[in-house]
């Protein structure tokens, strides 16, 4: 299954950054006032859902396209379709 490049979008109100743009660059801490600071987690925080663990399968092209064809969703959808051949209950 090949994908398609997508062409570059360029955008001359928000330029791609040039080494020089890196070099210039400061750390948040350093240009904004703390109070605005104060409004940005340091952390992600907890999971809401139970933990899922990432893993690489190979699966054949026709059970991707079977569930891409269902469309949004199609890896819950195959993670639904294991749990019932594995007889195990969503958390």
């Amino acid at each position: 299954m090949s994908r398609k490049l997508k062409e570059p979008v360029f955008d001359d109100d928000n330029p791609e950054w040039t080494e020089e743009d890196f070099a210039k660059a400061r750390p948040p801490e350093e240009v904004l006032p703390p109070h605005l600071l104060a409004q940005f987690k340091a952390t992600r925080g907890p999971q809401k859902a139970p933990t899922k663990v990432a893993v690489s399968i190979r699966l054949s092209p026709e059970v991707i396209s079977y569930f891409k064809a269902k469309g949004p969703g199609w890896q819950s959808k195959i993670d639904e379709a294991l749990r019932k051949i594995a007889k195990v209950k969503a958390s």
